[in-house]
């Protein structure tokens, strides 16, 4: 039967598996409302991407002073630099996400502006 130190002890601990799903986890759906954000808004080249740097720093902000008290080395194996990495796949989540939304916001407001440009003439 193992003791707490020995979990403590194992190379995979549990608890800390998780605590890093949710983490992933957070900052997928972040990267997820920054792309939904950036399209909605129309957000164009750098502009669109400097929202994503913003909130990938603004959600990593949250995560260290709320769940990480100030000690990301404390939870995460590559401390502050693994805290702020985004990650390849939320890169492309983002990008996934900011083109649907703008040519979906794009072809909507095509469409409103015909239907007002009808109505006024």
């Amino acid at each position: 039967m193992s003791t707490t130190t020995d979990n403590a002890a194992q190379l995979i601990f549990a608890p800390n598996v998780m605590h890093n799903q949710a983490l992933t986890s957070v900052k997928f759906l972040s990267s997820c409302f920054a792309g939904a954000v950036a399209g909605i808004l129309g957000l164009e080249n750098w502009l669109g991407f400097a929202l994503f740097i913003a909130s990938i720093v603004s959600t990593s902000f949250i995560i260290y002073a709320i769940n990480c008290r100030g000690k990301p080395a404390k939870y995460l194996p590559g401390g502050l630099g693994e805290l702020v990495n985004p990650g390849q796949d939320n890169i492309f989540t983002f990008i996934l996400v900011w083109t649907l939304f703008y040519g979906a916001h794009l072809r909507l407001f095509r469409r409103s502006t015909r239907i007002y440009t009808n109505l006024t003439h």
